[in-house]
């Protein structure tokens, strides 16, 4: 077990006490921080703040969680292994399934790396941070006078303007539970893990992985649709919030419309994808084919740059990762409403559709 001393904190509402309490006894997390105006307008930075102020005298790091959330027995110890292997960095060990930072962790996942670093034009998924004690100190003077309600999208600010994003947990051992939201994100509907993974898996990935710096382009869905973000939007003058259909930006990655098209004609499985189109149209069975074969291509890309595996990873670890990655990758392209029709069958089928994208994906130029 490491020697570096980890606190920790869960941040919570007097409304979810109950559940949050529960999180500590289990998880044997130090204490809880209360929302200090729970009858205020719904703010999760200002009980974010309690929470980064609760790190213990001599802790090195410290550990936020959020109430509703599961997680292993093990997490403390997960942690603390993470922070010793990384000491000054910003740890997240969760990343939401529908996100940019979530496309960025499945392709890091397909690519056989366990940390990936965050993209800068996306809030910082914060339901489990682990950051050093000086770092959090920074934080909430930083945040401190802010009007942001939004802690996950103040993070990223404060991250951007020291020049160094997080680094995300590729496998994620905390999973978020339920749709409700405090701080008004229910329209989100069902927001899960993008890679889920058991902690006997998790802990020799997370303590000896590999670590993809930079993904390249990444490709992503958003309700139904496929997008690219594309290296270094966040320059631009939306910050790189805006964004980009894949049609739009296939320019400025070396590929062309024809070639994606002509791979679809291709190996584009009819079957699967009539299976697919049954419950959620063949639109989105088609813009799902697309979505994996441009992560395939991507993943490939980013696992010829990161080079042959470390030697003390497990290989079946690594492969259970990947397919936990890919089979989340059709339910969170779905839009919000139409997630919960994805039950066992259909999570299947689109399964089985994204990964024969993913390895003709492998193949394209």
């Amino acid at each position: 077990m490491t020697d570096r001393h980890v606190s920790s904190a869960v941040m919570t509402h007097p409304v979810r006490l109950g559940q949050a309490q529960d999180l500590v006894d289990r998880l044997r997390l130090d204490r809880l921080a209360l929302d200090p105006d729970p009858d205020g307008p719904p703010s999760a930075l200002r009980t974010a703040l309690v929470a980064w102020s609760a790190a213990a005298p001599g802790a090195g790091h410290h550990l936020v969680v959020q109430d509703d959330v599961d997680a292993p027995a093990e997490l403390l110890e997960i942690v603390a292994r993470a922070a010793d292997r990384f000491p000054d960095e910003a740890l997240v060990f969760y990343t939401n399934w529908h996100a940019r930072n979530g496309a960025a962790a499945r392709l890091a996942a397909l690519a056989g790396a366990s940390w990936v670093r965050a993209v800068p034009d996306e809030f910082t998924p914060s339901l489990a941070v682990c950051l050093p004690t000086a770092t959090a100190a920074a934080f909430r003077a930083f945040a401190r006078d802010s009007e942001e309600r939004h802690d996950d999208e103040l993070f990223t600010v404060f991250f951007r303007g020291r020049g160094r994003m997080s680094l995300l947990a590729v496998p994620n051992v905390v999973e978020h539970i339920g749709t409700s939201s405090i701080n008004g994100h229910a329209a989100q509907g069902i927001r899960l893990a993008v890679c889920p993974t058991p902690a006997a898996d998790a802990a020799p990935l997370l303590a000896r992985g590999r670590v993809l710096e930079e993904p390249g382009w990444v490709p992503y869905m958003r309700y139904g649709e496929g997008y690219i973000r594309l290296v270094g939007q966040e320059n631009g003058p939306d910050g790189g919030r805006g964004h980009q259909r894949w049609t739009e930006a296939l320019p400025a990655t070396g590929l062309t419309e024809e070639t994606v098209r002509a791979a679809r004609d291709a190996h584009l499985p009819e079957r699967l994808a009539a299976e697919v189109a049954r419950t959620f149209g063949r639109p989105f069975a088609e813009e799902l084919w697309t979505h994996c074969l441009l992560l395939g291509r991507q993943a490939a890309h980013a696992a010829r740059r990161l080079g042959r595996a470390v030697d003390d990873v497990p290989a079946d670890a690594l492969d259970r990762m990947r397919h936990s990655a890919v089979a989340t990758a059709g339910p969170a392209g779905l839009p919000p409403e139409r997630r919960p029709e994805a039950g066992p069958d259909e999570v299947r089928a689109m399964t089985a559709l994204a990964w024969s994208a993913v390895r003709a994906g492998e193949r394209l130029g």
